[in-house]
This record gives C-alpha cells, sequence and structure tokens, in this order.
C-alpha cells in the first residue's frame, strides 16, 4: 500500500486536473460508460485520461475486468484525497461570490425524503423567487442517524444531532411528538393505562421508544406490527384503525384530523425529533450556503413553517437543542 508521504510526494508533481476530474467521476460511477455518460464524454476519452493519470502517478488506481471496475488500496487513498481536494477548490472558486450582490451557482442540498417532501418542496419557490441566480440539487436519503455527508454536499440535512462532526452544525426547534391511535382501534382494543401496556398492543414505527413523564424516563419493549419511519404512513395507518403509532404534534393536531384521533398515554412524551444541518467551516462564507440556511431558518419551526395546517408552532416545536451548535451559528 502506497505511504503518505509517497502519495503526497507523487501528488505534488504537474497533474492535470481533468485527469483526476475523470478519475472521480470513474470511481463513482463504476464503469468507463457510465462515467462517459455522466460526463458527455466519449468512453476512448475516458479511458486514456485514465491511463494517463496512472502512468503519471506510476501507479495502478484501477483494475478493469469483465465485471466492471474496482479501485486498488492506492485508489481508494488517492479518491478520497481528490474529491477532497475539488472540494476545496470549487469553494475556492466560490468564494468569489462575495463579490457579488447575488449568491449564484449551484447549490447541493441533502435531507432525509420526508423532510424533503413536507418541508423543503413547499419552500424551494419561494426561495428560487429571492435568488434567481441560483440552482439547487436535492438529493434524498432514508432518515437513517448514521448517514454522514458527501464531500460535494454543501448542506446535509440530518434528523438528529450527530454526537461528533467535523463540520460545523446548526439546530433548528424540534418535533414535538405523541402516541395516537382511531377511535376505533381504542373501542376494540382497550386504552393502555402505562407504557408497558404497549407491548401487547399493536404499534407502528421504527426504533426504539423512549417516553418521558416529569423525571422519569421509559424504554418500552415495543415490537412495531409495521416498521416505517414516514410520518405520513404512520397517520393514514392510525386513521385505519391499525394500531397506536408516534406522530408529530403538527400532524395530530391538524384540524383535519384531529378529531378522529385519541392521545394515548398523553402524560408521556416521546422523546423529539431535532433537526440539524450540517456544512463544513469553509461554507459559512460561502453566500450561496449562508442564505439558504438563513432562509430555512425563518420557517422552520416557527409559525410559517409549512408543515403546519392550522396548527400553532408553540403547541408543536420545542426550542432547538443549543449544546453543539456553533456559537457563531446560534439562532438568534
Amino acid at each position: 500500500m502506497i505511504s503518505a508521504a509517497e502519495l503526497g510526494l507523487r501528488m505534488r508533481k504537474t497533474t492535470n486536473l481533468d485527469d483526476i476530474r475523470i478519475f472521480v467521476a470513474v470511481a463513482e460511477a463504476g464503469t468507463f460508460s457510465a462515467a462517459a455518460a455522466n460526463l458527455q464524454l466519449p468512453a476512448s476519452t475516458i479511458s486514456r485520461s485514465l491511463t494517463r493519470l496512472e502512468k503519471h502517478l506510476d501507479l495502478l488506481l484501477v483494475r478493469r475486468s469483465q465485471r466492471g471496475l474496482t479501485l486498488t488500496d492506492a485508489g481508494k487513498e488517492y479518491l478520497v484525497s481528490c474529491k477532497h481536494a475539488l472540494r476545496l477548490l470549487r469553494e475556492g472558486h466560490e468564494l468569489l461570490d462575495i463579490h457579488r450582490a447575488s449568491p449564484s451557482g449551484l447549490l447541493r442540498v441533502a435531507c432525509p425524503t420526508t423532510m424533503a417532501r413536507d418541508l423543503i418542496a413547499p419552500l424551494l419557490s419561494k426561495f428560487m423567487e429571492a435568488f434567481p441566480d441560483l440552482r439547487v440539487e436535492l438529493e434524498t436519503y432514508s432518515s437513517g442517524f448514521d448517514q454522514e455527508p458527501k464531500e460535494d454536499i454543501d448542506v446535509f440535512f440530518k434528523v438528529r444531532a450527530p454526537k461528533d462532526s467535523s463540520r460545523r452544525v446548526r439546530s433548528y426547534p424540534g418535533t414535538a411528538r405523541g402516541l395516537f391511535a382511531s377511535h376505533g382501534y381504542v373501542h376494540n382494543a382497550g386504552m393502555p393505562a402505562e407504557p408497558a401496556d404497549l407491548t401487547s398492543h399493536r404499534c407502528i414505527g421504527s426504533g426504539r421508544w423512549t417516553l418521558s413523564k416529569g423525571g422519569k424516563t421509559v424504554t418500552p419493549d415495543v415490537a412495531p406490527r409495521v416498521v416505517t419511519d414516514d410520518p405520513l404512513v404512520h397517520r393514514q395507518l392510525v386513521l385505519d384503525g391499525a394500531g397506536i403509532a408516534i406522530l408529530p404534534l403538527y400532524i395530530a393536531l391538524d384540524p383535519a384530523i384531529a378529531k378522529r384521533l385519541v392521545p394515548i398515554l398523553p402524560g408521556w412524551q416521546p422523546r423529539p425529533v431535532v433537526p440539524c444541518a450540517l456544512y463544513s467551516d469553509s461554507s459559512r462564507l460561502i453566500p450561496k450556503v449562508k442564505v439558504f440556511l438563513d432562509f430555512i431558518q425563518k420557517y422552520l419551526g416557527t409559525d410559517l413553517d409549512p408543515r403546519l395546517r392550522g396548527a400553532r408552532a408553540r403547541d408543536c416545536f420545542t426550542e432547538p437543542t443549543r449544546g453543539r451548535v456553533s456559537s457563531s451559528d446560534r439562532p438568534p
């Protein structure tokens, strides 16, 4: 395996930047043809570029076979360095936007699918109208708590703040939640009297349920009959009488359905979901990132939040968690 010192020495040689970009594209695409399609270049150009880069470095970066392409150990190390370097170069160019009156360029945003659908999408038209020179690339992912941002993502939303991150973190008001079922379900299955009773009921959701009451916290041994993390799916199943689910209060307090729901264990509160945005330290100087974060902050968890349907923000959201937010990035 190539050493860090040897890799650094070889990277200091004059290298064609286009060859590096093509290598990254090949590594991410997995085949010459896919990379060629993504870059809109002939496959032969892609192949020659990679060969030229390997000769320049005197290292094999990619193994070719009939099944496709695989990175060598040196190729994997070099890919990490190249992606980081390309990001720094892109950010260096974008810092010049500071001298412009209006932010421009491409803003790459990643967030959980439910957040994209319920919060970001309803606000995008207003954002694009306010900043007509910006383009937005929105990437969605399943809302697993362990997701980490890619190097080329400018703003990465998570549904829980990370315990440790090399990026800056901006936290937003948390989403308060409660346990709910339909009148029909309660009539047929009865009303749980305490959290332990949930183990004998049909439950809908995912992960462990942590419930708090005063200073007491319990984690009942719930095995959901339906496992899903989409709150709109939870709502539909609850309304259909399928069981008990944890619902965000902005859904449960919607006047259109509130009368059809029965609060379950109202004294016990599920842990709120506290969303946050991750971005690199240098990104805070880039106008497009700053205006986007400031724009979202005006809406998320406030009375202007598009997820609200007649309910009040103070009934549906909690104060943002401030412990892991940079002092320069705390909401006013």
